[in-house]
């Protein structure tokens, strides 16, 4: 009897009834745990405030159960190649669903901050695993023909379920608890375990992978990317290299993240392939996932905190405009299989960035009339856009890799769009604050070209206030402060609309990189078709 090698294990993997009925329902549970995993990413943040209020902590103490999630979950996606192949996918799988069950039901009867943080940090890990996993399912369970039905399935838990998670988070704190943002996984979560143990084929553990294990590489990489994490998550509400712990803790991730790409270029057997990024088409690629993820998580980010900072817009109101990006998505996506039959996959991603750039673009003109409602036609574009991206990147990005490379790719392309997520909420964050500021500074000094319109204004909100039981010294202090509070509204709607245009300018550089991406060879589909 031939021995199995880890480096056989993905072909041997995927060679019972590719695309079988066992098959589909192994990559749908796959994909309801990526669903899940994701959602809980953005669910507890519309829910903050009767989080915080529950466990006794601040808004900046609260910040850290949305950081730990995050920080946990960037470093268990770089180990899901390296267990996966050593524990098998199937039992790493049912492994990892069953404890992100249980990490939920502690995250729901946490009793104070601290233990919250801890139990949100284990659900991040273990549900960091079922991300990349689901990606890496539709590649080696389904023959080719059907990938781009998997890819557009996985479209949807990685565009639709952000968009909907502070709509379900807000209901749910506001019809029930913020308890059940928690309870809500278990149901699911049971389904994914029966579908994961059916649907995957029972392998043996390879020792001999597991004994191998690059224990400097796993180190380096957890402080390295865990550290860069909470830089990027922390940074700006800290005031970056003002604060001792961003500077100390960004000395700690670029010396660990050097010497982790060092020390895996230099094994054989690397806990991440990062050889892989050397190959011009996976690093356009990767390149075009970095942005993606900037754009995904940064409309996220920006859309709530603009209507809640001008608008002064509820949980449940943010939700419902945020909706707006991820239903009409649903109308596209089964399209985009049969699209992709036709036409060549590059285009297709580059007519969904292009529609991507065209949404920030529509916000990037905003006035103060400028609320929900307008913020809907902008929406529904970037949902259109989305599935021209997510359906045929993941499959343009490994045309030209080996089926043994499939783990590391899945590993990186994850690892490096939740970095663009993580790059692209600290990117905006920091340049609305900083072009706020500028703003403010350029209408407190054109003020006095506008001192006629100025002093009017402030003669009205006066006498309006002393007509409201005000005496004529509250009312002018109180008019003066009104006038303030006009003038930083008016300098963060510039500042939003700066930001906005960047990042649809950024976009257009995924447009170029995925046009200057190869066609396949014919001759290297056909050999493909064969493993």
């Amino acid at each position: 009897m031939s021995t199995i090698t880890a480096e056989q294990a993905p072909q041997v993997e995927v060679g019972y009834e590719r695309g079988g009925r066992r098959a589909w329902i192994a990559v749908a549970g796959g994909l309801i745990g990526a669903f899940m995993a994701i959602l809980d990413i953005q669910i507890t943040n519309a829910s903050m405030k009767e989080i915080q209020g529950s466990l006794g902590a601040t808004l900046e103490e609260g910040s850290w159960i949305s950081t730990a999630y995050l920080v946990a979950e960037m470093i268990a996606i770089p180990l899901s190649g390296w267990l996966s192949t050593g524990l098998s996918v199937r039992r790493y799988l049912v492994w990892t669903t069953a404890a992100f069950i249980f990490a939920s039901i502690l995250c729901s009867l946490a009793w104070d901050l601290e233990a919250m943080i801890a139990f949100r940090a284990l659900q991040g890990f273990f549900g960091g695993a079922l991300i990349p996993l689901a990606f890496r399912l539709i590649l080696e369970c389904l023959p080719d023909d059907k990938r781009a039905a998997g890819m557009a399935l996985f479209g949807v838990t990685a565009t639709f379920a952000p968009s909907i998670g502070p709509t379900l988070g807000g209901w749910l704190t506001e019809h029930f608890s913020w308890h059940y943002l928690f309870y809500i996984n278990v149901p699911p979560g049971l389904l994914v375990l029966y579908m994961l143990a059916y649907g995957l084929p029972k392998r043996p553990i390879l020792w001999d992978k597991l004994k191998d294990a690059d224990v400097p590489g796993i180190i380096t990489m957890a402080l390295g990317m865990g550290c860069l994490e909470v830089v990027l998550e922390e940074g700006n509400r800290k005031d970056w290299f003002g604060s001792d712990l961003i500077f100390n803790l960004s000395i700690i991730a670029a010396v660990n993240l050097v010497l982790f790409v060092w020390l895996q270029l230099r094994r054989t057997n690397p806990l991440v392939n990062l050889r892989l990024l050397a190959q011009r088409d996976f690093a356009l690629s990767s390149l075009a996932y970095f942005l993606l993820g900037m754009a995904l998580f940064g409309a996220i980010y920006l859309i709530p905190l603009y209507l809640s900072q001008i608008h002064n817009y509820t949980p449940l109101e943010i939700g419902e405009v945020i909706m707006w990006m991820g239903f009409p998505q649903l109308l596209v996506l089964p399209l985009v299989p049969k699209l992709m039959a036709r036409f060549d996959g590059r285009y297709l991603a580059a007519w969904g960035f292009l529609l991507f750039a065209i949404s920030y673009y529509l916000n990037s003109h905003m006035s103060l009339d400028f609320a929900g409602d307008q913020m809907v036609l902008s929406q529904v574009v970037r949902a259109l856009g989305q599935p021209f991206i997510l359906v045929p990147i993941g499959m343009i990005a490994t045309m030209h890799l080996k089926p043994v490379d499939t783990p590391s790719a899945s590993t990186l392309l994850n690892v490096i769009r939740n970095l663009g997520g993580a790059f692209g909420i600290a990117l905006v964050a920091t340049v609305a604050d900083t072009r706020a500021r500028m703003h403010l500074a350029h209408i407190r000094e054109s003020l006095p070209a506008v001192s006629a319109q100025a002093q009017e204004y402030l003669n009205n909100q006066s006498q309006s206030l002393f007509a409201g039981g005000n005496n004529w010294v509250s009312a002018d202090a109180m008019a003066q402060s009104l006038l303030g509070q006009t003038m930083s509204r008016e300098a963060y709607i510039q500042a939003y609309n700066d930001v906005f245009f960047l990042m649809g300018a950024l976009l257009l550089l995924a447009v170029i990189a995925v046009l200057m991406i190869r066609k396949a060879p014919a001759q290297a589909v056909a050999v493909e078709g064969m493993h």
